[in-house]
């Protein structure tokens, strides 16, 4: 039976860590909030401008999620290190992560800027894909910044440092909103850009990004330990081995969760520009839910990390219990809240009235999926928590290219649903994860209190 006096002190401890990683997150979708919202109100009743940086944000998104996911691994083997006091062996993943993130940055970039020739294929009207093309191209620039500073934000965070990134996030978003007025609007003297000065204006924050992080961890004095092991630390093959055995399969799921929904986006184009702009209203808001969900997730996994590392396991399934708690009442809220205003929101992007109309119906389908997205998102978190990822992949395969795509389809096109039937796609998929990752969740804890450990 549930007691609330017997989670307080779980709640209060996820919270502590969460809320720092919510106001990032809370940064990071501001981006993609600002870029939106700016461009919508630039384009006014012409859907073009806001379509373009839905689909160049859609295409960008599936490789940058992956390069993300890779870095996420960071954190649970940082975490478990902090938690033995072992400063050496974090200070050893930090310097590797930094050497192996910043040129896969590269690498990613390079692939992402290969794939502009393809966006002609995938579907979508020409007109859409000559706007999309520059703020696309300026968004894989960013990419090698990205990486590194996402090398210090897992660090900061496997230390049980959550406020730092989220200062550095928020503060440098902020500047990214200013510089979409700039560049977007024509103002300071410079010319109107539209969507491509949204584009520089996300690659000049992306770019002060890790550098104000690097600047604060060697100028930090709790953190001068770790600095200063660092020339004492080699290129460690094992130690970029261990960051690729966990950051894979993370990586991995997030690409097929983010390509679920990419490429669902891309079939909405397949009707008109104006199902693409409904669309993207429709998943900023979603998106928007979700990141919250995502920082909770995270400090699941740091908390879970130092149960782990800790071996404090009955701590652990109190913890992992108290995040799905968090996290239902958090998305029964924003469901509440997206089919309450459905018919309000959409006037934030647009003033064209298709647009609006079908915004507002895919509100309320989006609130549908609330609750299995938070319950998978968490379950995710716990995993990477006690380093069982290997299992995520194929139960992340099977939820999303097995189950969510094609039922999309199937309702979208083949049973005449149109748009509405894509999200009824999205709710068989996000449900079979939420299930899936529950089960094994359940496995592994009953493992570590029988045992000791896990064995994936």
């Amino acid at each position: 039976m549930y007691s609330f006096s017997r989670y307080k002190e779980q709640y209060r401890a996820n919270l502590k860590l969460a809320l720092p990683v919510v106001l990032s997150q809370v940064g990071q979708i501001l981006v993609q909030f600002a870029d939106n919202a700016m461009v919508g109100q630039f384009g006014g009743d012409d859907p073009l401008p806001l379509a373009a940086v839905s689909f160049g944000g859609a295409v960008f998104f599936i490789l940058f999620v992956t390069g993300m996911g890779l870095t996420l691994g960071l954190t649970p083997l940082v975490g478990e290190r902090f938690a033995q006091d072992d400063k050496r062996g974090a200070a050893d993943y930090l310097k590797n992560a930094m050497i192996f993130y910043s040129v896969l940055g590269f690498l990613i970039a390079a692939v992402q800027l290969a794939v502009i020739p393809l966006m002609y294929r995938m579907g979508q009207p020409a007109e859409v894909v000559d706007l999309a093309i520059p703020y696309y191209r300026l968004m894989a620039f960013s990419m090698p910044a990205v990486m590194l500073f996402f090398a210090f934000k897992q660090f900061l965070e496997g230390v049980g440092n959550t406020v730092v990134s989220m200062v550095i996030v928020v503060g440098c978003n902020l500047m990214n909103v200013v510089l979409n007025w700039v560049f977007i609007f024509g103002h300071c003297g410079f010319e109107a850009m539209g969507a491509t000065g949204a584009g520089v204006a996300t690659l000049i924050s992306r770019i002060a990004m890790p550098l104000v992080a690097i600047w604060y961890f060697y100028r930090r004095k709790r953190l001068r330990e770790y600095a200063a092991l660092l020339p004492e630390v080699r290129y460690s093959r094992r130690s970029v081995r261990q960051l690729v055995r966990m950051g894979v399969p993370i990586s991995g799921q997030m690409f097929l969760e983010a390509s679920a929904f990419v490429l669902t986006s891309i079939m909405m184009g397949w009707f008109d520009a104006v199902a693409i702009s409904a669309n993207q209203i429709a998943l900023t808001m979603g998106n928007f839910a979700f990141m919250i969900v995502t920082a909770v997730g995270a400090a699941t996994t740091i908390r879970i990390s130092h149960c782990y590392g800790a071996r404090r396991f009955d701590e652990l399934g109190l913890a992992a219990r108290a995040a799905l708690h968090i996290v239902i009442a958090w998305n029964l809220f924003a469901a509440v809240v997206f089919v309450t205003l459905r018919q309000t929101i959409p006037y934030i992007f647009t003033t064209n009235a298709e647009v609006v109309s079908l915004a507002s119906s895919m509100l309320v389908l989006i609130a549908l999926y609330q609750l299995p997205d938070g319950i998978q998102n968490i379950s995710v978190g716990v995993l990477r928590g006690v380093q069982d990822v290997k299992i995520i992949m194929p139960l992340a395969l099977a939820a999303y290219w097995v189950l969510n795509l094609p039922v999309g389809y199937l309702c979208g096109f083949t049973l005449g649903l149109g748009p509405w039937g894509l999200f009824i796609g999205y709710f068989v998929g996000l449900t079979t994860a939420a299930v899936l990752y529950l089960l094994r969740i359940r496995r592994d804890v009953r493992m570590l209190r029988q045992s000791g450990s896990v064995r994936p």
